[in-house]
């Protein structure tokens, strides 16, 4: 049985991301950052964006005052006002016609175009007017509100580099410099089913002995949530034939296969055999953690990348926690994200006693909040057990009690691997 560092280094180290000139598609500026409407992670972009835009692709006002040559007012005051003429006035979007000589301003709006000859904006509190002319009281700084072209950003230079997911701040990036077109990396594909003589999907009314398949449902969501499309594949009865065929269309169809169940030592648990027999290679059979032991890791050989298979135990709880701590990051891995893929912990002070066994590494869900700026952690109430469901609902959080822990204090601080998403 591994510990969970050595699983975590060997799962990740399995892991090679998509190739980012193989693995590609062209998509929309406007679909690029789809999520929320179909339960999607971002699309992750495939290479770096350049422009051949300048960002602002003019010097141009960032305030509704006065352009003016910085030599006639830098010597201005209250007792000594310069006195300007207005020879034109610049909305934005518009051109400007004037060069700006000794003695002149411009009446200039916020984002239009600075004049020839101007160098600074006065501000207009700082002003009167008075029919063509404009008196100005106060010196300002050279330059001052001038938003010079290309201090933002250079053209030709990297704009957003590759790896990273494409949320509504680098689609407005995007959007300001015509970018209509992206190259992302194509979702990866996720085939996923459950075993047991058991299982009934929950449309079905249930018989004595019978449970309904949630596991597929949560890992469906899961998936989608993780950047994934997911393969359903159903039930799979515990029957060596039927997994067999099972485990090698998933692995023809999809780039990594997770099944649920049928991976501990009962006497139905055949699907470490199967994968054997199938050319599979496998790297984990059992973890230290409770809960989620019966964690099977495999790989099959495949150009240009190995297919990964993770068998999850059958237990709802087990599952879910061995998806979050280990799958999770995978599949973010994989999916050509450069940064931020990893688990991530956070410490946070608990609201209650926790207790573990202490041979394992125990997670104890619940839910993660902040409070008066502090993390706080509050475990979900009821009995902690991998078989009980019902109280997963709202976990957003796994409190982590290390081997060797078996009571971490109520106000004790604790570390928390977020979830839930």
């Amino acid at each position: 049985m591994l510990s969970v560092s050595d699983a975590e280094g060997i799962i990740f180290n399995l892991v090679q991301p998509l190739n980012s000139q193989q693995d590609t598609e062209l998509v929309d500026l406007l679909f690029a950052g789809e999520s929320l409407a179909a339960l999607r992670a971002d699309r992750i972009l495939a290479s770096e964006v350049t422009s051949q835009l300048d960002f602002p692709h003019w010097d141009n006002s960032a305030m509704d005052g006065y352009a003016v040559r910085y030599e006639d007012v830098q010597d201005c005051s209250d007792q000594k006002p310069a006195v300007l003429e207005i020879v034109e006035e610049i909305p934005a979007g518009v051109q400007p016609k004037s060069t700006i000589q000794s003695g002149q301003a411009a009446r200039i709006f916020t984002g239009a175009v600075m004049p020839a000859g101007a160098d600074t904006v006065v501000m207009q509190e700082k002003t009167r007017r008075e029919e063509n002319r404009v008196i100005i009281f106060t010196a300002p700084k050279l330059q001052e509100f001038v938003r010079k072209r290309g201090m933002y950003y250079r053209a030709g230079t990297q704009l957003v580099p590759a790896g990273i997911p494409l949320k509504a701040s680098e689609i407005a990036v995007l959007t300001a410099v015509q970018c209509t077109q992206l190259k992302v990396f194509r979702r990866p594909r996720v085939a996923i089913f459950s075993t047991g003589d058991e299982l009934v999907t929950p449309d079905k009314p249930l018989q004595p002995g019978q449970i309904v398949d949630s596991n597929q449902y949560a890992l469906f969501t899961l998936i989608r949530h993780s950047g994934a499309e997911p393969i359903m594949l159903g039930i799979v009865k515990d029957k060596p034939e039927a997994l067999k065929e099972a485990i090698a269309y998933a692995i023809a169809h999809a780039d990594v296969v997770i099944s649920s169940g049928g991976v501990s030592v009962g006497y139905y648990d055949y699907v470490e055999q199967i994968l054997e027999s199938l050319g599979g290679e496998i790297h984990v059979r059992a973890v230290a953690t409770k809960p989620g032991k019966p964690l099977t890791v495999a790989t099959f050989k495949n150009d240009p990348r190995p297919i990964l298979y993770f068998g999850l135990p059958g237990n709802p709880v087990a599952a879910l926690v061995t998806f979050w701590r280990f799958v999770q990051p995978a599949i973010k891995k994989l999916s050509g994200l450069a940064h931020g893929w990893e688990p991530v912990f956070i410490k946070a002070v608990t609201r209650q006693e926790l207790c573990s066994g202490g041979k394992r590494e125990t997670y104890v869900w619940g839910q993660l909040y902040v409070k008066n700026g502090v993390y706080e952690f509050q475990p979900a109430g009821g009995l902690q057990n991998s078989g009980n469901l019902i109280n997963l609902a709202q976990t957003n959080g796994l409190a982590v009690l290390p081997v060797g822990t078996t009571l971490i204090p109520a106000g004790e601080e604790v570390q928390v691997l977020q979830v839930g998403s």
